[in-house]
Formats: structure tokens, sequence, C-alpha cells
């Protein structure tokens, strides 16, 4: 006697249209992406960009550092942070060593709000000198790992002046560099509001990749979210993940612009703020939009500067300690704020002045020495779990999961939050951890 009623043959057309659906949904939601993320983008005027520009304000940071806080002590108790001393420490050289070895890990050169409305004939020589430039730094190794162009909006007073821009940047960047776009270089398309703007930049820079022989999608995208119909549109939905699928792959992450998000909401300037709940609002519909897409998110800068009011030599003792009053309010401030991206899974940001590294990576360090114990166990037990299944043969269809907490290890280690060593605790080998995948190491284990 058969214990079912439902034949292979019966239920032959529904499996066929579940699988044909769950491809499909496996294309839009491939999970996290194992591609390297930088920890914050530092945007500067296009205008002042150099090959050099990079260990320039890696020595600016340093400075401030050993200025406003000599020691790990003194980090400790600007941040209030309440870290042991043994770890205050361990965190403090580490911060000290990044921004020694790499204090920069992407940069955009900006031609939209760090830059400004310049006559034509000014912003077209910009532009030559940047690519110009970008390529100088690229023959000369001084690049950082990530590093693009901030263009204007697509909207109907400026979209003429980006495209020429983007033009003009890409062309000369081609012809300075014999036909080579540095790794890890992207366009940003600013105050994205309508899909057809996405699908506009797609269409130019595959016009562009054609006319200089480059290769196709070679050119990037990441697309900044500043308005609220980014968020909710005309017809009431959330438009973003339309909007990076109709850049056809391209969209490699998306941004959050705090200030111009804010303003555009009604919200006034005394009270613009990464904190502001508003944020929060659009924070969440960027990342249950995206979950799963492979995208990443970055949050936007704290716009209140470490900046000593008072300079040059022969300062009052007054004048001194307004210095530090200053640059420790303006880090504790940009800490906070940074630990809340964090602690809402966005680990990117931006940085608008070379002090603000030193709690950019203080935050991260924390973050990630802090959760290392917890996230080891976790990801140990995950991969004996998925070692188990593939023991008996069974499919072990979770593997979204484990790259996300594989990830923890891959983005504290690009960093340099965590060490290699550090990453073993999880009962990965190097060359595990290296693969980048958790899909590669399923697979390895599988067949070993």
């Amino acid at each position: 006697m058969s214990l079912t009623t439902l034949s292979l043959e019966t239920l032959a057309p529904i499996l066929a249209n579940l699988a044909a659906e769950n491809r499909a949904f496996m294309e839009v939601y491939p999970g996290e992406s194992d591609r390297r993320q930088a920890v914050h983008t530092v945007y500067g005027g296009a205008h002042l960009f150099k090959a050099e520009s990079t260990g320039k304000l890696g020595e600016v940071a340093l400075r401030s550092l050993r200025e406003f806080a000599p020691d790990s002590e003194a980090l400790n108790t600007i941040l209030a942070a309440g870290w042991e001393p043994a770890f205050a420490e361990k965190l403090y050289q580490r911060v000290l060593e990044k921004l020694t070895r790499e204090p920069i890990e992407d940069f955009r050169l900006d031609f939209e709000d760090g830059y400004g409305n310049r006559v034509d004939s000014e912003e077209d020589g910009h532009a030559v000198q940047g690519a110009q430039q970008v390529a100088a730094g690229f023959v000369a190794g001084t690049l950082p790992a990530f590093i693009g162009i901030r263009i204007k909006p697509f909207n109907e007073d400026l979209r003429q002046r980006s495209i020429r821009t983007l033009d003009i940047f890409i062309t000369t960047l081609v012809n300075e560099t014999g036909g080579v776009i540095p790794p890890g270089f992207v366009v940003t398309l600013p105050k994205v509001q309508l899909v057809s703007q996405v699908t506009a930049a797609v269409r130019i820079l595959t016009l562009l990749e054609g006319k200089l022989g480059l290769s196709h999608a070679c050119l990037p995208i990441e697309l900044m979210i500043e308005t609220p119909q980014a968020i909710i549109d005309r017809h009431g939905k959330c438009p973003l993940l339309e909007m990076v699928l109709a850049a056809e792959g391209r969209c490699r992450s998306v941004h959050f612009g705090v200030y111009d998000y804010t303003a555009s909401s009604g919200i006034t300037a005394a009270y613009q703020a990464m904190g502001h709940p508003s944020c929060d609002f659009a924070r969440s519909h960027m990342i249950v939009a995206l979950a799963g897409t492979g995208v990443h998110l970055s949050d936007g800068a704290t716009n209140i500067l470490p900046v000593a009011p008072h300079r040059g030599d022969g300062l009052a003792l007054e004048q001194i300690q307004r210095n530090q009053n200053a640059v420790h309010a303006a880090w504790l401030l940009a800490y906070r704020d940074n630990i809340h991206s964090l602690e809402n899974g966005i680990y990117q940001g931006w940085d608008l002045h070379p002090a603000q590294f030193v709690v950019r990576y203080a935050a991260v360090y924390s973050f990630f020495l802090q959760g290392l114990e917890a996230a080891s166990g976790r990801l140990k037990a995950f991969v004996e779990k998925a070692a188990l299944a593939s023991l008996f043969g069974d499919v072990f269809d979770d593997a979204a999961t484990g790259q996300g907490l594989l990830n923890f290890f891959l983005r504290g280690i690009a960093c340099g939050a965590i060490t290699e060593a550090e990453a073993l605790e999880t009962g990965l080998t190097l060359d595990e951890i290296r693969s980048r995948s958790f899909y590669k190491i399923l697979t390895g284990r599988r067949t070993s």
C-alpha cells in the first residue's frame, strides 16, 4: 500500500514552476557579497585631489591623534568607552598602525556638494586634472583600495553638466592609463529620485565603454539616496530595489545622504543629524529593501568636524583647552554615530576630514574586537553543522547565513581590526578564510 497519494508526474508542473520561481528569486537575492567593503568613503573637492593626497591626509590624521589623544587612556576617556585598559591599548595600537599603513580605504573626487557650481571651462579643467592625478596615483601605487568620482545629479538643471564631466574624466583617465580603469573605481550618482536616472547612467556608461574600447560593465556605479522620494515614490512604493535592478549588475553600493534627506523632509538645520529618527526610518527601508542582494550599504557623515578653533604657536592655556574641547566633542559625536551605524548593520560611512579617521577606526575596531569571541563561536558551530550535513550527504542550503557570519571576519581582517590569527579561532584555515566564500569552504570540506 502506497504511503503517498500524489505521484511525481502529478507534482511535476507544480515543482517545475516552483523551481523557476526559486531560481528567479536567487538571481535577485543571491545573499551577502564576499567583495571587500570599505569602512568609509572620504569625500574631497575634485579640484583639490592629488596623486599623493592619501598619504598627506593620513599624516594629518596621525597628528590629530598624537596631539589630542596621545595614548590609549586618553582616547578611552574622550570616547567614554569604558574599555578595560588592556583592550584599550590593543585597540589604540591597531588604530595607530592603520593610520600609518592605510589611512584611507575609499576616496571620492567630488564634483557635487564638495565642489559647487563653477563655470564650464573651470569644471572641464578640473575634470581633466582630477583624471590625470588619479592616473598618476595609479602608476605610483598611491591610490587607496577604492576610488571614484561623484558627479552632479541627473536632474533637469545639472544633467548635461554631469554627463560632460563624466565623459571628460573617463576619457582623460583612459588616455592617461593606456586603457586601464584602476581597480576599485566607481562612479557615484547623487540624489537619485527616479529609476530612469539610473537607466540613463547605465546607457551612458555603456556608450563610453564601447567608444573607448573598454570591457562591458567595467565602470560600476553607486547610488546616493538623499530625498524622501527615493524611499517612498509617488506610487507609495519603495523604489530602491527597482533602482538597483535598473543598474543591470553595475550597482556596487547604495549610500545614504543624511543632510539633504533631512532638509528635504522639512527638518531645520539645527536638528539635521545622523541620529535623527527620520534617518533611522530611511536606513531601515534601505536595509530591508536591499537585504540579500549583495549590494553594500553606506551611511552618511557626521558634519561636526574635529577642527581646533585656534591655530598657531604660542596659544594661551585657555585657547589650548578650547581646542581640546572642540576636537574631543566632535570625536565623541562621530564615534557614537559610527557605532549606531554598525549596530544597525551598516558597515560603511562617510568621512569629511582626516581627523575623523581616528574615531572611524576606533569605532570599527571596537565593534569587531568586542564581537570577536561570540562571532568565532557562532561561525565555528555553523561550520561544524555544515560539515556534518555534508558527511551524511545532506544538502546544506543555508550558505547565505554562513557567508554572513564569514563576512564579519572578512570585514574585520580587511580593515585591520582582526588579525588572521584571531580569525583561526573559528576553526577555519587561512586558505578557507582567504577564499572569501562560505560556499567554497563548504564545497572543499565536502570533497576532502
